[in-house]
């Protein structure tokens, strides 16, 4: 499905008016809000390949109408995100299950959907049909040196596809770790990972980045190998230069202090970029911001100063990806308010008082810096956001809009009631 320019002109003059009347107001509440709204059409969100169709859970999987059954229709649905909302302007992929037959054709038809091609995904958390040696009992941890191999040939693999397509970075999750306690013996298992590591990274072309994910726990129940930022830290400052953390909000212990974290990785140039999601008890991967929003603005906070203060480039410098599972939501739906749950944040973010926070710090006025944050958070700028997109020819009310034309009504007539995205 295809939408109109026609569609978007005709939505937007519906809500213009009462769009420029909050314009105005919001204007008249926060400062240099032209370089907010220009720093908000910049900010690029990747959309990962495999939260286009219904996700589940453990004990069973829920499959919606019109679901991408292929590579091409993933690029599809991303690009009917980003016409919407002129804020997913890139793709995720996933290998083995988004393995191109034809690059050229591939890239195409991207570049038609104005989408960049994101970070590459390797997947040794799962067997293969054509996999040799299982990885029941971990991959880049292994005791076994055949395994280490395949998991390490798997993640090259992988560089390749990548670099055929256009991309600069690798994401490497790792389900390995243990289930009981004497199953693994923890030093072992941390230098076979990182000799493997090693030799994924001397891989990586001399313009890629390697990002390294954490996770405190599951699919494991007693030790994970690569469970926190430390431990990430840990492995990536041995690597080199070209290796980077990956901050997932849903990878934590419950109240951790997620900014804290991403402030001093940012601090110590090894923060790579993030995966946004949400959660209530653990990885729960749910609609960015829809239960802990201020965690999200004080994230942001962190990061707007740590990237100001190294001069960085807000859109282009670090990664930035949603990371989610549907299971009973419409998961372009559910992706258009992630999105812009983050640009919310972002925006709220650029819009402190950066001189007047930094006086009260010095000050030691707790007070003071604590009402700084909070006017900031509490202060609507959704406006900022639609102008945004209304600039750059997307929808004042992307989800409004998705319902009026009824997009996955037409998704199911040309796909079918019953498919099911390729994937998990």
């Amino acid at each position: 499905m295809l939408i109109g320019s026609n569609h978007i002109e005709s939505h937007n003059e519906d809500l213009l008016k009462k769009h420029q009347n909050k314009l105005v107001f919001t204007v008249s509440e926060i400062n240099d809000t032209e370089a907010i709204i220009q720093k908000l059409i910049d900010f690029q969100i990747a959309i990962p390949s495999w939260a286009l169709g219904t996700g589940g859970t453990r004990f069973g999987r829920f499959a919606g109408g019109g679901e991408p059954r292929s590579l091409e229709e993933k690029i599809e649905d991303v690009g009917l995100l980003h016409k919407l909302n002129n804020a997913s302007g890139a793709i995720s992929l996933h290998i083995p299950w988004d393995i191109p037959t034809d690059y050229k054709a591939i890239k195409t038809l991207a570049n038609q959907h104005g989408l960049k091609f994101d970070a590459m995904n390797s997947n040794t958390f799962q067997d293969q049909a054509s996999s040799e040696h299982t990885y029941k009992y971990g991959s880049l941890q292994n005791v076994n040196k055949a395994v280490r191999k395949q998991a390490i040939a798997h993640n090259i693999e992988v560089i390749k596809h990548g670099i055929e397509l256009g991309s600069e970075s690798l994401t490497v999750w790792l389900a390995d770790g243990s289930n009981f306690p004497g199953q693994l013996n923890f030093r072992k298992a941390y230098q076979n990972t990182l000799e493997s590591l090693e030799e994924i990274y001397d891989a990586l072309p001399s313009n890629w980045k390697l990002f390294l994910e954490y996770k405190c726990a599951e699919p494991n129940f007693y030790s994970t190998t690569v469970a926190d930022w430390g431990q990430s830290y840990s492995y990536v400052k041995k690597l080199g230069d070209k290796a980077q953390t990956l901050v997932d909000l849903g990878h934590h212990l419950p109240n951790a202090n997620i900014e804290q974290i991403v402030s001093l990785l940012l601090m110590e140039n090894k923060l790579g970029g993030f995966h946004f999601n949400d959660s209530k008890y653990g990885d729960d991967d749910l609609t960015a911001g829809a239960l802990k929003p201020y965690q999200l603005f004080l994230i942001f906070n962190e990061l707007v100063e740590g990237m100001d203060a190294r001069g960085m480039n807000h859109a282009k410098d670090l990664g930035w990806m949603i990371d989610a599972s549907h299971n009973i939501k419409d998961p372009l739906e559910d992706l258009l308010q992630s999105v812009e749950a983050i640009m919310i944040a972002y925006a709220q973010a650029l819009s402190v008082d950066r001189k007047a926070l930094e006086k009260a710090q010095e000050e030691n006025d707790v007070v003071k810096a604590q009402e700084i944050l909070q006017n900031a958070f509490r202060t609507d700028v959704r406006a900022l956001v639609a102008e945004a997109r209304l600039r750059s020819g997307a929808a004042l009310n992307p989800v409004a809009l998705y319902r009026s034309i009824q997009v996955r009504q037409n998704l199911i007539e040309e796909r079918g009631l019953k498919t099911m995205a390729t994937g998990l």
